[in-house]
């Protein structure tokens, strides 16, 4: 078998990774859909395969119980560990962040979105907050206290300044740009695109070969490794989630030519599924012993 679809390489990509956000990713992708339980016992062989010892991983579940993310269940002299109502919230944001992501460029009416605000220093804590979800949601900054995305999404400005009150604060405009600089020159002030096409670019290195070698074997009907597909289902989704944190999801036209996003998008949905049968058998596997 190719070296980039054995364990030893999953090893070696996994080498570092903090075991709570291994199984935040865990529980997202397969125990969140399946009653949202499991045992100390599933959770310690299934991390195993990432390098992740016994004793790491107990100490997670505790700290991860003791910070109100999981919570215990005991059924006779066996407990379970279930995620919290604030932690299945969270997983359900990043699922729908992830897979209702856009799966190609809009068209642009070439009408920029703009989110400006003064929100005085007492509030500095829901201030640094509403900055990381403009982010989010692909809002570039144009200056400190204003920032545009190519897109209206008034709603969810909405939505994000009631929760953290600060909607007197806040106000918001449709418009055209008239000023000096180009769209790619507004562009490159407001986001960081070559250092996200970079990692796209290391993304689509890393995973496609793996995703090649694993579609040729499901094509002949030919057996893999079930543990390694788990792994490496694992893995891809750790490894991609925070893309859709990251990414403006820019119209076509203000992109760069070599722009991988939508490439490194779809290799991620279609490898994600690909894995899928054989992952959750091997899954299922561990769970149900």
């Amino acid at each position: 078998m190719s070296e980039t679809v054995t364990l030893r390489s999953v090893l070696q990509e996994a080498n570092g990774l903090r075991p709570q956000s291994l199984l935040f990713t865990l529980f997202g992708d397969y125990i969140y859909a399946r009653g949202e339980r499991v045992t100390i016992r599933s959770l310690i062989k299934l991390l195993a395969l990432f390098g992740i010892s016994e004793q790491a991983v107990r100490t997670t579940v505790s700290r991860m119980t003791q910070r109100g993310w999981l919570t215990a269940e005991r059924n006779g002299s066996v407990s379970h560990y279930i995620f919290t109502a604030k932690a299945r919230q969270l997983i359900q944001d990043g699922r729908e962040r992830i897979f209702d992501a856009p799966h190609a460029a809009e068209e642009w009416n070439r009408c920029w979105h703009l989110v400006t605000y003064f929100i005085p220093e007492e509030h500095r804590r829901a201030r640094d907050q509403f900055r990381r979800e403009l982010s989010w949601l692909g809002y570039g900054m144009l200056t400190n206290t204003v920032w545009v995305s190519p897109r209206n999404q008034q709603r969810e400005i909405e939505t994000i300044a009631a929760r953290l009150d600060i909607q007197n604060f806040v106000q918001t405009f449709d418009a055209q740009a008239e000023g000096f600089m180009s769209s790619a020159q507004l562009v490159a002030r407001c986001w960081e695109l070559g250092v996200l096409n970079h990692d796209y670019c290391d993304f689509i290195a890393r995973h496609a070969p793996a995703a090649n070698f694993y579609r040729a074997q499901f094509a002949k009907n030919e057996a893999v490794d079930e543990s390694e597909c788990f792994a490496r289902r694992v893995l891809l989704i750790h490894q991609y989630r925070k893309f859709p944190y990251r990414d403006p999801y820019l119209p076509l036209e203000l992109l760069p030519r070599e722009w991988r996003g939508w490439e490194a998008a779809a290799l991620f949905q279609e490898y994600h599924t690909l894995l899928a049968a054989s992952a959750n058998n091997y899954f299922q596997s561990v769970v149900t012993n």
